[in-house]
């Protein structure tokens, strides 16, 4: 098996967020499994909204925390959403518990806090780390505190992902 294919992203906006999220959507299809981390505020939400409009399903999408997942149906015949956050699971025994694999083939299914829990789902992957900046620059004229722009890395694991040129679809130029 060959090594993860990696790259970086900066995102300026939140705006470019969702953008990002729009990108990858176009570019996933049923069984593809997507793990988000990164802090709270990060944009997981945000980019799990994007990615939701390049796949074309019923929204609106919002932080699944306290239903744990939810599932938007395609609008335009592709697969379904099934999006999870797992921030209130505490074990791979509650991830099992939600019978996630069961869906897994016939729809995307993107995770918000699945680090560490749920990447033996599936050996094809993708892994999306965002960062936010801490310790952002004093407060402007607004009083609101800057927090952009975000980083984001994405690592694809299996064959699923050779020879897909995710630099250039998510817009990471070179």
């Amino acid at each position: 098996m060959s090594a993860p294919l990696e790259l970086e992203l900066e995102l300026p906006t939140a705006e470019a967020t969702g953008e990002f999220g729009r990108r990858l959507g176009a570019l996933l299809r049923a069984g593809d499994l997507v793990v988000l981390s990164g802090d709270v505020g990060a944009g997981k939400t945000t980019m799990t909204r994007g990615l939701a409009d390049g796949l074309g399903v019923r929204g609106p999408v919002t932080s699944p925390t306290f239903v744990i997942a939810r599932v938007h149906p395609s609008l335009r015949g592709g697969p379904p959403l099934v999006h999870v956050d797992a921030y209130r699971v505490g074990s791979l025994a509650e991830v099992d518990d939600l019978d996630l694999d069961a869906d897994a083939d016939e729809a995307v299914t993107v995770v918000e806090w699945g680090a560490g829990l749920v990447e033996d789902l599936s050996g094809q992957r993708l892994e999306v780390h965002l960062e936010r900046p801490h310790g952002a620059a004093p407060a402007g004229e607004s009083g609101e505190v800057p927090v952009e722009p975000r980083a984001a890395r994405v690592v694809a694991h299996g064959e699923r992902w050779a020879g897909v040129d995710l630099a250039g679809a998510l817009g990471a130029g070179a």
